[in-house]
């Protein structure tokens, strides 16, 4: 199990909100392609919940799919609810909270649709979630997602690891792990869910070097997936063996790749 503060993530993405949108490409595309993907389900819910909403840009982007449907969003960091609620102020049916994924503040089968786009990655683990994505939705609804798989960030990952190794002090190594596709799959059929489907696609960022990157990963709260330096003078001499490591096994002639995992899941509540 992946030991996470959840209080720093809140923070980090709750400091993060106003500028979150500018900086989240990636999490934009995958929004993109999750909004696709629902189209091809032919859906017709009355009462959908985005979990993990951020900013407000899925809602606002299946007002146009489920015209009819009551809308609720909650997340976490209280900095994200805030700027959600200013999206959508001129959507009159969008309400939008403070809440936690692991204890969604809703009566059982109050939904017919359950969403999320880049959120359960931050989870230490998915049991508690995913059970209550089960708990609030109505039989027969969905709960469909996404999130970032095992393959995020490896080559960020892998450099910093060799670091430490080279520097003697493998212990060290406390980066985030991200699930699997069977980790999601299993999460999911233990949460009662049927009909699973779970599938991945990768997406490959540019960066001008590492520091771009690790800069970017701060700018949209994602701090959490970016190693954690030992301090003083042993922590800057694994900085730069790892950004040694990183440009010279993973360089482009047009940049710094950082490669995305986004595991796109789904799952049915018979009863």
């Amino acid at each position: 199990m992946q030991m996470i503060d959840r209080r720093k993530v809140r923070q980090a993405f709750g400091r993060q909100a106003t500028e979150y949108d500018s900086h989240a490409a990636v999490q934009k595309r995958a929004i993109a392609k999750f909004v696709d993907l629902l189209k091809r389900e032919q859906l017709a819910p009355r009462r959908l919940l985005d979990v993990g909403a951020g900013t407000g840009v899925l809602l606002r982007s299946l007002r146009e799919v489920y015209g009819d449907a009551g809308t609720v969003g909650i997340d976490l960091a209280i900095g994200m609810s805030r700027a959600a609620r200013e999206n959508l102020k001129a959507d009159g049916r969008a309400l939008i909270l403070t809440a936690d994924a692991e204890q969604l503040p809703f009566a059982a089968a109050s939904f017919d649709l359950v969403l999320s786009t880049s959120t359960f990655q931050w989870l230490a683990d998915l049991k508690t979630a995913f059970g209550e994505a089960f708990r609030v939705l109505a039989p027969g609804g969905l709960f469909c997602f996404t999130l970032f798989g095992e393959q995020t960030l490896h080559e960020l990952r892998t450099s910093y690891r060799l670091a430490l190794n080279a520097a003697g002090c493998p212990r060290e190594d406390r980066s985030h792990t991200f699930f699997t596709g069977k980790d999601v799959t299993s999460a999911l059929e233990r949460a009662g869910f049927t009909d699973c489907r779970v599938t991945s696609e990768l997406d490959v960022e540019l960066h001008g070097d590492v520091p771009a990157l690790l800069r970017s990963l701060k700018r949209i709260g994602a701090g959490s997936a970016s190693p954690i330096m030992p301090r003083g003078l042993a922590g800057k001499q694994v900085m730069l063996e790892m950004m040694g490591r990183y440009r010279r096994e993973y360089a482009r002639q047009t940049g710094i790749p950082a490669t995305y995992e986004i595991l796109y899941g789904i799952g049915k509540k018979c009863c």
